[in-house]
């Protein structure tokens, strides 16, 4: 079999901004049967607690809601996640839609409003620039 990252909130982990998740126990247990499933969580693995302040890219920087920047902790984590990769020799990963690191296609746009904008987290960025196929899960 071969190796998938995927976004650790996806499988239950409590790793969101909030400290709750985004299980989505159907497309784990498809992929399950299909990939050995590496957990990531970008922002963690950026030196980032759980829970923290929910966090926007607003031009090309991540902002929290209260305006403080952590876009080094975003590419921090960006790179620890690819050198997971890297090691695993894993080229897709599954990751979580809208997320300032996972989300790919659309994003949210830095408003903290619910908009969404074309773009891509920062890890998901990361990952298409090095060759990993990125496929986002609502």
């Amino acid at each position: 079999m071969r190796y998938a990252l995927i976004s650790s909130c996806l499988i239950g982990l409590n790793t969101k901004y909030d400290g709750t998740n985004n299980l989505r126990k159907e497309v784990v247990e498809r992929l399950k049967n299909e990939y050995i499933l590496i957990p990531i969580c970008p922002e963690q693995l950026g030196g980032l607690p759980t829970p923290r302040n929910p966090c926007e890219i607003k031009d090309g920087r991540v902002i929290d809601i209260t305006g403080r920047d952590f876009t080094d902790n975003f590419y921090k984590g960006a790179y620890e996640a690819l050198k997971l990769a890297s090691f695993f020799g894993a080229q897709i990963a599954f990751l979580k839609s809208k997320s300032p690191s996972c989300g790919c296609g659309k994003i949210y746009d830095g408003s903290f409003s619910g908009e969404l904008v074309e773009g891509n987290g920062i890890t998901a960025a990361v990952f298409m620039q090095n060759g990993i196929k990125v496929v986002c899960i609502d």
